[in-house]
């Protein structure tokens, strides 16, 4: 278990202190009362998607000898529209990873393990989160 303890610190912006000490802002998006001048929770959700994929590629990677040091991902934060409630309704993720590192017979299987993060696996089945890998 975690304890991630998170303080309101007004005008829709919260301080949140990770237990080893880490802290970040969140701030509500501009649409609807905020100004953005940090991640909101959605986008949090949005990047922790694409950091999970990443980083549980790359555990992966290391225990079958890739590295996939300079893999990037983009995330796409789509939310429904009204008047749906809103909530996230669209993440779709590109992956985009050094060809050199991951032999062709690879492939598959690491992609495979990309869409196994436990992010992704935790998102509502109504969430669209497609995910396209490109080897550069």
């Amino acid at each position: 278990m975690l304890t991630i303890n998170v303080r309101y610190s007004g005008n829709k912006k919260c301080e949140c202190v990770h237990p080893e000490g880490a802290t970040l802002r969140t701030d509500a998006p501009k649409d609807i009362g905020g100004d953005a001048s940090a991640f909101s929770p959605t986008d949090l959700v949005a990047t922790g998607l694409a950091s999970c994929i990443l980083t549980t590629m790359a555990m992966w990677g290391e225990r079958h000898g890739i590295d996939l040091s300079g893999a990037t991902a983009t995330v796409e934060k789509h939310m429904s529209q009204p008047p749906a409630p809103r909530r996230l309704a669209r993440l779709p993720v590109t992956v985009m990873i050094p060809a050199k590192a991951v032999p062709a017979e690879m492939r598959e299987r690491i992609e495979a393990v990309g869409h196994k993060c436990p992010v992704h696996a935790s998102l509502h089945p109504e969430v669209d989160a497609p995910i396209i890998y490109k080897y550069v």
